[in-house]
C-alpha cells in the first residue's frame, strides 16, 4: 500500500486506472492510521540520504559511467584511480544504505526513486508531519467499512512561522535590571531591619522573663520568712501554755496540801471538845 500511495506521484495520464489527485488514496481508516508513521518514517530516511548525495555531488558533481570505451581504458577507470574518488565514496556510502534499506522495505525501485528524488527534496525544509487522514462520510460497499484517505501534503501546506519578538530596548533592559537591584536591596536592608527588631525584642522578653523570676524568688522567701515567724510565735504559746499549766498544777498541789492539814486541825479541835 505504501508503494501505491508513492506511485501516484508518477503515473502516466494515459493509464485508465491512474488515480484522481497524485499523491492520494482512499482505503479503510484503520489501514491509513497503520499505514501513516510507516510512510513518513521512510521520507525521513529519504531525506537523511539524500543529504549524504548532495554531499558527495559537491565533491564530485559529473561522476562517469561505467561504460567502457573500444580503447579499453574509461573515465571511470580514470576516476577510481584518482584521490578524489576515496573522498567521493566515503560521502556516497551513507546514501547507498539508505537507498538499500528503503528498497527492503518497500521492494519496489521506482518507489524508491520518487522517494529520494521527489519527496525528499518536496520536505526538506518540514520537520514531519509529511502525510494526512481525512475521514470519509461514506462507508465502503459490501462491508460497511469506515473510509478514509491518506495524502501527501502539499507544498503551499506550510507550517506558520511565529512572529519575531519586537525589538527590545537594551537602555531599558539596563534601567530595570538597576530598579531590580535597588529594590532586592532595600528589601534585605528591611529584613536586616526585622531581625535586629526582632533581636531587640527577644532580648525585652528575656529581661522580663528574669525579673518575673526574680520577683517570684523574692515572694518566695518572704513567704518563707512569713512561715518562720509563725512557727515561732506557735512555738512561743506552746510555751506560755506550757506554763500557765505548770502554775495551775502548783496552785492545785498547794489547795491539796492546805485541806489535810485543816482537816487535821478540825479534828483536834473536835477531839479537845470531847474530853
Amino acid at each position: 500500500m505504501a508503494c501505491s500511495l508513492i506511485r501516484t506521484l508518477e503515473q502516466n495520464e494515459d493509464d485508465p486506472t491512474r488515480a484522481k489527485v497524485a499523491g492520494r488514496i482512499v482505503t479503510t481508516l484503520p489501514k491509513a492510521k497503520e499505514l501513516r508513521p510507516f510512510v513518513e518514517k521512510l521520507i525521513t530516511l529519504a531525506k537523511k540520504g539524500r543529504q549524504h548525495e548532495l554531499a558527495a555531488a559537491e565533491i564530485k558533481s559529473d561522476v562517469p559511467e561505467k561504460g567502457g570505451n573500444p580503447e579499453g581504458r574509461s573515465e571511470w577507470r580514470r576516476f577510481r584511480e584518482s584521490e578524489e574518488y576515496a573522498l567521493w565514496h566515503a560521502a556516497l556510502a551513507p546514501a547507498v544504505a539508505c537507498r538499500r534499506r528503503a528498497f527492503s522495505i518497500l521492494r519496489d525501485k521506482l518507489a524508491v526513486d520518487i522517494l529520494f528524488e521527489e519527496l525528499a527534496d518536496r520536505f526538506t525544509d518540514r520537520p514531519g508531519g509529511y502525510t494526512r487522514v481525512l475521514k470519509l462520510a461514506t462507508v465502503r460497499l459490501g462491508d460497511a467499512g469506515r473510509q478514509a484517505l491518506i495524502e501527501f501534503v502539499r507544498e503551499d501546506d506550510k507550517i506558520e512561522k511565529r512572529e519575531s519578538s519586537l525589538a527590545v530596548d537594551e537602555e531599558a533592559v539596563d534601567d530595570e535590571a538597576v530598579d531590580e537591584e535597588a529594590v532586592d536591596e532595600e528589601a534585605v536592608d528591611e529584613e536586616a531591619g526585622d531581625e535586629e527588631a526582632g533581636d531587640e525584642e527577644a532580648g525585652d522578653e528575656e529581661a522580663g522573663d528574669e525579673e518575673a523570676g526574680d520577683e517570684e524568688t523574692g515572694d518566695e522567701e518572704a513567704g518563707d520568712e512569713e512561715a518562720g515567724d509563725e512557727e515561732a510565735g506557735d512555738e512561743e504559746a506552746g510555751d506560755e501554755e506550757a506554763g500557765d499549766e505548770e502554775a495551775s498544777s502548783a496552785e492545785d498541789g498547794d489547795v491539796a496540801e492546805a485541806q489535810p492539814e485543816e482537816e487535821g486541825e478540825a479534828n483536834g479541835e473536835s477531839e479537845a471538845d470531847g474530853s
